[in-house]
């Protein structure tokens, strides 16, 4: 598991990437949950957990990048 300490330090293509696995996967855990019986089901609390976790860091770095282009109006 991906702690936010570790997501933030990661450039935003390895961001990507683990977004784009993460969602694949929880994707494949989901399937595998309606047609069979899952090893461990707490993985897909997890993926879903890491998701939330990337697109708030996400978010979060969107939102920095947007205020530091837009001046302040006071």
């Amino acid at each position: 598991m991906t702690k936010a300490a570790e997501l933030r330090e990661m450039s935003d293509e390895q961001f990507s990437v683990i977004l784009k696995e993460t969602t694949e996967n929880y994707f494949r855990l989901r399937l595998q949950a309606q047609t069979e019986r899952l090893d461990a089901p707490s993985e897909l609390h997890k993926n879903r957990q890491l998701i939330a976790r990337i697109k708030t860091i996400r978010n979060e770095r969107l939102r920095l990048s947007t205020d530091q282009q837009t001046p302040d109006q006071d």
